[in-house]
């Protein structure tokens, strides 16, 4: 073999070892759980004694098990494979460190590698691998493995359909809406579909800031606008989102009149009205919406005749009241 030969297959080598290291799937037992236990579980695992008192999880969010993540608590899931928008625990790790919310709010925050990781890792189903964690009261029909893969397979199936057809945005839209204050980000690095927010300056976020979007309103299939300063009036710019999948209006202003504004989003799955002053009211224009997965009403003024309303209009969606 000649040297030349040599060199070309050292390098072939060199170039297959990073596709695959490139390619692999983030290991949860070793590259997710040692992170998860040096700046989470401290708050939030099964409640134990300590010191004759009873130490319950803070939030009564758990993430010491599979199905405690996939459950999550009062803000919703802390985690739903395949989706960064709906997965609690990562939003909450990406606020700015003077946020109330932002987590650990004590100790070492995670790194940007270990957010990096986080990130891979929910957006490639979260795989627990064999991993269940604590099975304390867990529900008999907790299955983790078998709710992952059920959940990743339905999200890559409506986000494949979703974006056919589609054109990526154009730079100078986004760079736009950038410098308008939102946060953009595709879902996969392949898809030209975008996720939105204004994480990073939410009581900035006025009526007026989220029209920055409408450059870009064929592409954004995932819209966070939990706890900005909108009204209503930003719900008719949203209805102008053909293709938007999940909407998080979490502690905002919105009243029943503005969600009348929805009725068009006929892609709409998952929306988050969490912390809101909605009414049964509200959840009927909701009733519309056929495509709807999930609609969280927690801490909102809804009954459960409101809640049984929609899930006899729309077959199969799951809604959180208390």
């Amino acid at each position: 073999m000649s040297f030349a030969t040599l060199r070309l297959s050292i390098f072939a080598l060199a170039a297959a070892g990073a596709a695959s290291s490139l390619s692999a799937a983030v290991n949860f037992e070793k590259q997710i759980l040692p992170v998860l236990e040096a700046k989470c579980l401290g708050c939030h695992k099964a409640a134990f004694m300590e010191d004759g008192k009873l130490k319950k999880p803070k939030a009564d969010l758990r993430l010491d098990a599979a199905w405690a993540m996939l459950k999550g608590a009062e803000s919703g899931p802390a985690l739903v494979p395949g989706n960064l928008a709906k997965s609690y625990m990562y939003e909450v790790v990406n606020l700015p460190k003077d946020d109330d919310m932002f987590m650990p709010p004590k100790g070492e925050p995670m790194t940007a590698d270990e957010i990096k990781l986080l990130k891979e890792w929910i957006e490639g189903g979260a795989d627990f691998g064999g991993w269940k964690g604590n099975m304390e009261g867990a529900p008999k029909e907790a299955e983790p493995a078998k709710a992952a893969v059920v959940k990743v397979r339905e999200h890559e199936t409506f986000y494949t359909k979703l974006q056919e057809g589609l054109k990526p945005a154009e730079a100078a839209a986004i760079d736009k809406a950038k410098a308008g204050g939102a946060q953009i980000a595709t879902l996969k690095a392949d898809s030209p579909l975008l996720r939105a927010d204004f994480l990073t300056g939410v009581s900035k976020c006025t009526d007026e800031t989220v029209t920055v979007l409408l450059p870009i309103k064929e592409q954004v299939a995932q819209l966070d606008l939990g706890r900005t300063a909108i009204s209503d009036a930003a719900l008719q710019t949203v209805a102008q989102f053909p293709r938007l999948a999940s909407l998080d209006l979490r502690q905002t202003k919105i009243t029943d009149a503005g969600l009348q504004s929805l009725s068009g989003l006929k892609n709409l799955q998952n929306l988050n009205l969490f912390g809101t002053a909605i009414t049964d009211a509200g959840v009927q224009h909701l009733t519309t919406l056929k495509s709807l997965k999930t609609v969280s009403l927690y801490q909102t003024q809804a009954t459960a005749a409101g809640v049984k309303a929609l899930t006899d209009a729309v077959p199969g969606v799951k809604v959180t009241l208390k």
